[in-house]
């Protein structure tokens, strides 16, 4: 697992989530779209705690390890996701994500994001 991964000599942006979560860079490298690379992380959610309001720049594509995690868009419904399903959220969409339990809930993100930009910013 890599926990400060560097692209062309460059660390990451800061990670405004990193705070409020666990966190884990699983992996990180260059796409073949320009300007953008592939980042991937493993997020634990514990039992009540809610990521807080946030985007991406970028997509997010996810998939629910354990637990149950609602999974509210703003504009949008809320889903709620158990382990062994996926989820699609768009660039720049705010969105939050708060675990129901019973335990520890755990999402694997996929994200195709723009190259120096922060993983996550936190939005009110």
């Amino acid at each position: 697992m890599v926990s400060e991964a560097t692209i062309g000599g460059a660390r990451p942006a800061p990670d405004e989530l990193a705070g409020k979560l666990k966190r884990t860079e699983v992996q990180r490298g260059p796409s073949s779209i320009p300007g953008r690379e592939i980042v991937q992380v493993l997020t634990e959610i514990p039992v009540g705690v809610e990521s807080g309001w946030h985007t991406h720049p970028g997509e997010e594509v996810g998939y629910i390890v354990e637990g149950t995690v609602d999974m509210m868009i703003r504009n949008g419904p809320t889903r709620t996701l158990r382990a062994g399903e996926g989820f699609l959220i768009p660039p720049g969409t705010p969105h939050n994500a708060r675990d129901l339990g019973p335990g520890t809930g755990r999402m694997l993100s996929t994200y195709i994001v723009e190259i120096g930009q922060p993983l996550a910013t936190l939005t009110s």
